[in-house]
């Protein structure tokens, strides 16, 4: 009789242990902080573009005033106007085909800390001109020619960069725009 006691007790404290349990885990799953991605790392930001001008790793965005289009360096976005609306994009618009990034002045705005750097367009468009210069930059990166072979004829006129290019002659691809991806 006394081993059937204890029996049960087992069994009741068994049973009441594993109900906790349960109750404990359906509470931690209901829970909204809970990270559903754990171990997983947040997304590594953008990298600063090799054509960015050097000393400026905390800035958000460039202005481009050639070709009046922002550059959104944490998400490696172009931002322009066109069919009646602001645009993102990795890359440049087709008018901007020929715009050589390594060598256009990049107004670095320091003060603007958004997601719609455009809303102040009226202003640097006529602050930062198309030839706009201001104080000398330094890319981050080297700029380099290097030469392609296409249709195993060598086109010494083909002047490429990691999808940067510069004004000279080409197959059609020049300012593609494929910057901050290196």
């Amino acid at each position: 009789m006394k081993t059937i006691k204890l029996f049960i007790i087992a069994i009741l404290f068994f049973t009441v242990s594993s109900t906790q349990a349960q109750v404990s885990v359906d509470v931690n799953i209901g829970t909204p902080n809970v990270n559903v991605h754990v171990g997983t790392p947040p997304p590594a930001p953008a990298p600063v573009p090799v054509w960015g001008p050097v000393g400026y790793d905390e800035v958000e965005y460039y202005y481009l005033p050639d070709i009046q289009v922002y550059y959104d360096i944490r998400l490696a976005q172009y931002i322009y106007f066109g069919n009646g609306r602001w645009i993102r994009s990795r890359y440049l618009p087709s008018y901007c085909r020929d715009y050589d990034l390594y060598h256009g002045y990049k107004v670095v705005l320091n003060d603007y800390h958004g997601h719609t750097p455009y809303t102040y367009f009226n202003t640097h468009k006529v602050k930062y001109y198309k030839g706009y210069k201001g104080k000398p930059q330094k890319s981050r990166g080297e700029y380099r020619v290097r030469y392609e072979d296409h249709d195993n004829d060598r086109h010494d006129n083909d002047h490429h960069d990691n999808g940067h290019h510069d004004k000279h002659g080409g197959n059609g691809h020049n300012g593609n725009g494929k910057g901050g991806k290196h």
